[in-house]
């Protein structure tokens, strides 16, 4: 993934915060065991436990050949995430047609050694971890070996914990622009109303508010 030095995270805590608002859903991404042959991408939740992503699951899946293969995977997260047109990027002064479209997003990915958990307690523990993350105010079950419902159903599915090599993150939000070019874009997002335009604005205008104008060298710790 690009990183311009002005889309980069200011710090770990702002990608941690943007995560923690999320619904930890990414795709993971592992290398084909065949070369030739597209990479094995797949839609999950996770959750985020210190230095390691958990996830689970179904024993059918066909990446587990693949995800015993490999040394590294990738877990990519994307939200916030709006197209900009053309006439809301045009220069001060100047034609709406010599615009440049763009899109602005966010986007957390984890480079991470994956770890397949075959055990039943390891499988439970995996589990509880994200029944706890996902559904705080309980109303399940206990996860349990032996135990119904869930103990029956740990044969059906493997574990995976992925520990996190390196973290990219990325808030693409045009703060190497002037600042009142970012203030007209976001409100032109909250005009415009899309689903996900309102996160957008919300992005672009935290970003502002945290950098203000950009400049190349900038310590902005």
């Amino acid at each position: 993934m690009l990183i311009h030095p002005w889309d980069a995270a200011q710090d770990p805590a702002e990608w941690q915060a943007w995560l923690a608002t999320t619904d930890r859903f990414g795709v993971l991404a592992v290398n084909n065991v065949d070369p030739t042959q597209a990479p094995v991408v797949l839609p999950t939740h996770f959750t985020l436990a210190g230095d390691e992503l958990l996830i689970h699951l179904a024993r059918p899946n066909p990446v587990w050949p693949h995800l015993e293969a490999a040394t590294e995977v990738r877990l990519a997260v994307i939200g916030d995430y709006a197209y900009i047109p053309t006439y809301w990027r045009a220069k001060a002064g100047g034609p709406d047609e010599d615009g440049v479209a763009t899109s602005y997003y966010s986007s957390v990915q984890f480079v991470c050694r994956p770890t397949i958990v075959d055990d039943a307690q390891g499988k439970v523990e995996i589990l509880t971890s994200q029944l706890d993350d996902f559904q705080p105010e309980g109303r399940h079950a206990e996860v349990a070996v032996g135990e119904d419902p869930y103990g029956r159903m740990l044969s059906g599915l493997r574990g995976v914990r992925l520990a996190v090599v390196r973290v990219e993150a990325k808030f693409k939000y045009d703060d190497a622009n002037p600042v009142d070019h970012r203030e007209r874009v976001i409100g032109y997002l909250e005009e415009r109303d899309r689903p996900l335009d309102a996160g957008a604005a919300a992005q672009q205008r935290r970003r502002l508010s945290a950098i203000g104008d950009w400049r190349p060298g900038r310590d902005r710790s």
